[in-house]
């Protein structure tokens, strides 16, 4: 599974840290909306490369995006993070409103870096770009 983020946002460079923490077996890899496997994997998915709010989570040839990328992705880190998937019991448009809001938002609260992620050393094999 690939989680393609915006290697810029604060916010998502903390949830790739959480992921490599979290996901002991190693199955999540990471491609930056800003890289050139993002780009194909968001244009692959009909998704603009520019100016983007939404986390993509590719499967093969399935994705998701928006707070169904997050609710599989952390179902599939098992126990405790499994418990989250009782967020399907909230409408879609509802956890994809705030979803979309926290995304429009995201550089005004939780900041902005100019210079994308670097992985270290032991997680890099699992970026793509």
């Amino acid at each position: 599974m690939i989680v393609v983020f915006d290697a810029q946002c604060l916010l998502c460079n903390r949830w790739v840290r959480f992921l490599l923490r979290y996901d002991r077996v190693g199955r999540f890899r990471f491609a930056s909306m800003q890289g050139h496997t993002g780009q194909r994997l968001l244009a692959s998915a009909g998704l603009p490369v520019d100016g983007l709010q939404t986390l993509l989570l590719v499967d093969g040839d399935r994705s998701w995006q928006h707070t169904a990328a997050i609710l599989r992705v952390l179902h599939q880190l098992g126990w405790p993070w499994r418990l989250a998937w009782a967020a399907w019991l909230v409408p879609a448009p509802l956890r994809n409103a705030l979803y979309r809001w926290m995304a429009r938002n995201r550089y005004r609260i939780w900041g902005r870096s100019e210079v994308c992620m670097v992985p270290s050393p032991e997680t890099a094999a699992r970026f793509l770009d």
